[in-house]
């Protein structure tokens, strides 16, 4: 595939932090992890990520903004464009040896992301986008999963851990879910699950209380791959509200109807 000087600055950029990443990995149990909050832990490794995507892409092009996980929202001179950046999705999983956890980037210009990467680098899994482009894995061009019934759909989500609430609603919406669809999988990394997507190995995702940088490069990823998504409420506020149901077409608007009903015991 052809790539843009801009997405090969964010590939250049991913692969960078995420050699760190695969470095510390490897070396996971003497990592120095602080506790950010119940069950959310940061580590060395994490912020190193951060360091090495901010500089990068900061170097690439000074003027454009930031929001990221760690360093928050930064303003740059070019109010038009803006990285949204998570150096480390599924720290949880990384802390423990899981290898599923990314880098992941997103490019706003004017409201509207018009670019992404996410890269596993425990698997050397590099998943790239450009609005109108197309989306690819490793070169290889994705598309979402065909399948039209939620019986034989495979579908990932989010669980709510310690420390987070709606744990009482997520029960209702998995029960929902589970009396419906084939399976049901729990990556913990959100940018991976919105990948799975786009290369139909998950036919749909949901999830609720995500922030920008973990949606951002994996909703665009799951667009120019034939996908679907909206928030909950089937509207497209995605990055403020921190919601997302995603899957092909008829698959996205099923799994939509499905979480929202109230939960009929059988």
């Amino acid at each position: 595939m052809a790539r843009s000087a801009l997405l090969n600055v964010m590939v250049q950029a991913a692969m960078k932090a995420g050699r760190s990443l695969s470095r510390d990995f490897g070396e996971v149990q003497n990592l120095q992890v602080s506790m950010k909050g119940p069950g959310d832990y940061v580590s060395q490794a994490d912020r190193k990520a951060e360091d090495i995507v901010f500089a990068e892409l900061s170097k690439a092009r000074p003027g454009y903004g930031f929001l990221m996980e760690e360093r928050g929202t930064i303003a740059g001179d070019d109010s038009q464009h803006r990285w949204i950046v998570d150096p480390l999705d599924g720290t949880t999983n990384f802390l423990h040896g899981i290898p599923l956890f990314a880098v992941s980037i997103a490019l706003e210009r004017q409201g509207q992301i018009v670019a992404g990467v996410i890269y596993n680098p425990a698997m050397d899994e590099l998943y790239t986008t450009e609005r109108g482009g197309g989306a690819f894995m490793n070169d290889r061009r994705l598309r979402v999963a065909g399948r039209t019934k939620l019986v034989d759909a495979v579908i990932g989500c989010g669980v709510p851990h310690l420390g987070r609430g709606q744990h009482g609603n997520f029960l209702v919406e998995l029960r929902n879910v589970m009396a419906e669809v084939s399976g049901v999988r729990r990556l913990g990394s959100a940018s991976l699950d919105l990948a799975y997507v786009a290369a139909g190995r998950m036919d749909g995702f949901w999830e609720v209380g995500l922030s920008a940088w973990d949606i951002a490069a994996g909703l665009l990823l799951i667009r120019e791959a034939g996908g679907f998504a909206s928030d909950m409420d089937g509207g497209q506020d995605m990055l403020d509200n921190g919601s997302v149901v995603a899957g092909n077409e008829t698959i996205q608007r099923a799994l939509l109807k499905t979480v929202k009903k109230p939960f009929a015991p059988r």
